[in-house]
């Protein structure tokens, strides 16, 4: 995400590490380049403006101009002021005690609001509580469905009326939720493709029937500038509580982002970062910051492993690593462990050094499907033990799998190269236990990034 300003930024900050010295004039000059990247990336003109001016003030100061590494430091007050921008980290949903917890989503037509209502109540149920879904589009067609099946997939039931107003349904929602104790309800509004006086009513009558807890505009965020002046524009009409950004994994950009805090004065609280269920994130200011400029979000690399590794399987692996009797089905399983991590472009993206590289490498995330499908290829003995895949097994599993010799020769190369490297870790059981695949060697071999 954002490659496009990361890009154009770190273009500046190279010319700016390049000089001997900093003055006030090439302060400026790179500040003119700062200014035409966050053009070109959409974000508000007024915002832009500020930024660049708040910036330049702390930069031609004394602190930077007698810093040992004043490019350095330029870098640190573009990142500080790019976190002023966003706001301080706003994640938390208020939840009230002794009655359900009332959400309702609101946003222009084709935002992803049925989908993000879906996301948020997976995530509100893995905090413990129990959501119920309400299906208050009756403009769009299939709205209902949509929902009933999101619902069908978390297991999460949705309170639906045919032929109903969307008044009424969310009336008898409220008496369905506290008869059947869900803690939360979460309602799915109409959208429009523009604002028009008609979804406003209908919007503000949900709003007095419900008097809802808290209220999320969700926009997509590959709209740039459009989906902040609708943000505005809503927020003036009838008020939110904070924004869920949808398909920032698709923005390269980052207008929304960037300018949506500062125009409205209202938090970005979510990002959704894919269709998947399960990929709708908090939005952390400091972290994104770190991203744009190129530093990588390690924390949120952490987060993601924590919760795609399983740690009493991490047991049995360090016990195995121990006992030298790890098989390729180990390496089958951390293959999987990487994958819910996400997209394996956005996850190298949030190491350090390498999230404006990213921009351009192709990485193939059939390859993992590949090497799951000549490990699902072999038998069990020699998944147990690969040092006996032979010649002639190899063209079997090869034949099997639909790939070629070399790709299972290259596969049991990376695997006796891992095996080899763990062993250097045997007594430290802790630090075994912690290990991913990420820091064991993940296969990227030739095949994997061009």
């Amino acid at each position: 995400m954002f490659e496009s300003i990361a890009n154009s930024l770190e273009g500046v900050f190279s010319k700016l590490r390049g000089k001997g010295r900093l003055t006030e004039s090439n302060i400026k000059d790179g500040m003119h380049e700062v200014r035409l990247a966050l053009l070109e990336a959409d974000v508000n003109y007024k915002v832009v403006k500020d930024f660049v001016q708040h910036v330049t003030e702390r930069a031609v100061g004394e602190e930077v101009v007698r810093s040992i590494a004043p490019g350095q430091q330029v870098i640190k007050i573009v990142h500080d002021e790019l976190i002023k921008l966003m706001g301080e980290s706003d994640t938390a949903i208020p939840f009230k005690d002794g009655e359900p917890t009332v959400i309702m989503l609101v946003g222009l037509q084709g935002s992803g609001k049925t989908t993000t209502a879906g996301k948020l109540a997976k995530t509100i149920f893995s905090k413990g509580k129990k959501p119920l879904l309400v299906a208050a589009d009756t403009q769009r067609p299939a709205a209902v469905e949509q929902l009933k099946v999101l619902g069908q997939q978390l297991t999460v039931p949705v309170y639906f009326e045919l032929n109903s107003q969307p008044v009424k349904i969310c009336k008898n929602a409220v008496k369905y939720a506290k008869e059947n104790a869900h803690d939360v309800f979460i309602v799915d509004t109409a959208g429009r493709l523009h604002i028009d006086n008609e979804l406003m009513f209908e919007l503000k009558e949900i709003k007095e029937e419900l008097e809802p807890h808290q209220i999320y505009f969700v926009c997509d965020s590959m709209t740039g500038q459009d989906a902040v002046n609708s943000a505005k524009e809503f927020n003036t009409q009838l008020g939110f509580d904070g924004v869920i950004l949808t398909k920032l994994d698709g923005d390269t950009r980052g207008g929304a982002a960037l300018s949506i805090r500062a125009v409205t004065g209202k938090p970005i609280k979510f990002v959704g970062i894919g269709e998947k269920l399960d990929r709708l994130e908090e939005f952390h200011p400091d972290r994104m910051a770190s991203r744009i400029l190129g530093m990588g979000d390690v924390v949120s690399l952490v987060e993601r492993a924590q919760q795609a590794v399983n740690m009493e399987e991490a047991h049995k692996l360090s016990k195995k690593i121990q006992d030298d009797t790890l098989g390729l089905d180990d390496f089958l399983m951390q293959l999987q462990q990487i994958k819910k991590m996400g997209p394996l472009k956005e996850v190298l993206g949030m190491i350090p050094g390498l999230g404006n590289k990213m921009d351009g490498l192709n990485v193939d995330e059939k390859q993992l499907q590949r090497l799951e499908a000549i490990i699902r290829s072999m038998t069990t003995a020699e998944r147990k033990n690969p040092d006996i895949v032979n010649g002639s097994r190899r063209q079997r599993v090869a034949n099997g799998s639909g790939a070629t010799i070399q790709d299972v020769n290259q596969l049991l190369r990376q695997f006796k190269s891992m095996k080899k490297l763990m062993k250097h870790f045997k007594g430290n059981e802790k630090g075994l236990k912690k290990m991913s695949l990420l820091s064991k060697g993940l296969p990227l071999g030739k095949g994997m990034m061009r």
